[in-house]
């Protein structure tokens, strides 16, 4: 520790002796300044012992030694130290009643004892002190390092806890709790998780102190990671400031659990290319070769069913297409909850990058592999997955899309971002290796799905569930429908008949003349003269099953009430 005004009285070559505020002894010297001002205090920064012979001063003067005094204890001094035999045989009383009353400690310097003297032992005090801090870093920076290569994060954390004598915590790139040190500490670290929140939005590297309630500890947070994301955050909650050892500690671990967090480039791009190569092979059909590749990075992940996830980035205007049902089904609390997830998570401009982080992290807590492939570049870029059906991957791209959603059913298009780029999903149903070709082409459709009916995320079970009408909103769809029926319609529009609601009464009733007749409030034989009309108009006959099911499909697409 530094030294004090105790350790100084305690030295047995200075020979001072303590004359007021003897009660006050323990407070740290940050240094020893002589000077003979008058008033010294413009010269303070706080944390001196003051030495004078009062040479220009009135040290009898008891108002006068009571503004001095008071000057100087305001400034933060936090002794004073006093050269008898000089201008001054003994200390003056007013100055000692002065001390006394203000509480500030007044030290006798013997004449023999010189002012440098003193000074020498403040600077050696204070020498050994930051000797004994840096030597007791580096120990602790062994011993961090040391549980971090045998037990991970999570001994890493017990040792700088222990090394603070507090508690540590680490947050992974979505503000959760990882690990906590010691366990009993997981409550306080849940309790921070807005403020890591908050931290990560800031460029990287950043830190902060948070002042918890009454009589909670002094936290730190820092975030890990080399690039303009952070990888994830460091808390540390002591009861005081961290002394100079502790700093040590915390920077230590803040390298070293930079070093397990966040992934080399070229170690992340091996990863990249082995999960790109199995990705291939089991588009390929050949599974075995693809359990050999993947070996234990992504091994486990093809014994069980799992879910191919295609992803996209689009335009928020552009797919700001939302049904009127949901927008009015979606409460305020829902929607608030939806925007503080979208917003905790963040994409800053990459919502590919931030998905991938999601999933990422979701899958490490949960202790299950992942697989995650980007695909080109630019306005082409996407993201494939492979994860656990059922799996911690798959329910939080669940959750984020659905929260996505939320937040843009909830919302006009004057909402702040609304031009920004979010995500288009497509899920498969779950599958094995062996029809994984099929997932990925099923993953692929409902992406096409969810980018025509502009939903953040489709699944390809809801495909097979719902109707194919839907579908037809497409604009080409339209198109070719208007162009297969335009003769139809302009034939009606000069009154000569009423070929369009003739042709949809009769292929609604398959074709049966009476019922469609009957439907028409006409005569069977008015509707077989009206059909061969249709047949002569379009230039095809209605014998033909794929002519009727395009004619159904176009009536459908135009007058799709």
């Amino acid at each position: 520790m530094p030294p004090t005004l105790a350790s100084l009285v305690h030295h047995s070559a200075l020979k001072l002796t303590v004359r007021a505020g003897a009660d006050r002894l323990d407070v740290p010297v940050r240094w020893a300044h002589v000077s003979e001002l008058a008033d010294p205090v413009p010269y303070m920064e706080g944390g001196e012992l003051l030495l004078i012979t009062a040479l220009k001063l009135d040290a009898e003067n008891p108002e006068a030694m009571r503004r001095y005094v008071r000057r100087l204890a305001g400034a933060g001094v936090v002794g004073l130290g006093f050269a008898v035999g000089v201008n001054y045989e003994e200390i003056p009383e007013a100055l000692a009643e002065a001390a006394e009353a203000e509480g500030l400690p007044l030290l006798e310097v013997p004449r023999r004892t010189p002012f440098l003297a003193i000074s020498k032992a403040v600077s050696a005090a204070i020498a050994a002190d930051q000797y004994r801090a840096v030597t007791a870093g580096f120990a602790a920076q062994r011993e961090l390092t040391k549980q971090a290569l045998t037990d991970g994060p999570e001994g890493l954390l017990a040792a700088l806890a222990s090394q603070v004598d507090g508690w540590a915590a680490l947050y992974d790139a979505s503000g959760a709790v990882v690990a906590t040190a010691p366990e009993w500490a997981g409550r306080r670290a849940a309790r921070l998780t807005a403020d890591v929140e908050r931290l990560r939005e800031r460029p990287a590297p950043a830190s902060s102190v948070v002042g918890g309630p009454e009589n909670e500890d002094r936290v730190e947070l820092h975030t890990l990671g080399t690039g303009r994301r952070a990888r994830a955050a460091l808390a540390v909650g002591t009861a005081a400031a961290l002394g100079t050892a502790e700093r040590y500690a915390v920077h230590s671990a803040i390298a070293l659990l930079t070093l397990t967090t966040e992934r080399s480039r070229s170690l992340q791009a091996a990863e990249q290319r082995v999960g790109a190569a199995v990705l291939r092979m089991l588009l390929a059909g050949e599974p075995d070769h693809a359990r050999a590749v993947a070996g234990d990075l992504y091994g486990g992940l093809l014994d069980a069913p799992f879910r191919v996830i295609v992803t996209e980035a689009a335009s928020v205007s552009a797919a700001r297409v939302v049904d009127t049902g949901a927008r009015e089904s979606l409460t305020k609390a829902s929607a608030a909850s939806a925007a503080a997830l979208v917003a905790a998570t963040g994409t800053n401009g990459d919502p590919l990058g931030a998905l991938t982080e999601l999933v990422e992290s979701a899958a490490a807590r949960a202790g299950e592999a992942v697989l995650v492939v980007p695909e080109g570049e630019g306005e082409t870029a996407r993201l494939v997955v492979l994860a656990a059906d059922g799996g911690a991957a798959v329910t939080a791209c669940a959750r984020y899309a659905a929260a996505l959603e939320a937040t843009r059913t909830g919302a006009g298009p004057e909402q702040p971002g609304a031009d920004d780029e979010e995500l288009v999903i497509g899920l498969s149903a779950p599958a094995g290796p062996i029809a994984a070709a099929a997932a990925y082409k099923q993953a692929e459709q409902a992406l096409s799905v969810a980018r025509r009916r502009g939903r953040v995320c489709v699944e390809h079970e809801q495909l097979a569930a719902g109707s194919v009408l839907p579908l037809l909103a497409d604009d080409a769809v339209k198109a070719f429908a208007d162009g297969l029926l335009r003769a139809l319609h302009e034939h009606d529009a000069t009154g000569r008949g009423d070929l369009v609601a003739s042709l949809r009464a009769w292929l609604s009733r398959h074709g049966q003349w009476d019922a469609a007749a009957a439907d028409l409030g006409v005569h069977r034989h008015t509707l077989r003269y009206r059909m061969r009309r249709v047949e002569e108009i379009l230039g095809r006959s209605l014998d033909d099953a794929d002519v009727r099911m395009e004619l159904w499909l176009a009536l459908k697409a135009t007058s799709p009430e």
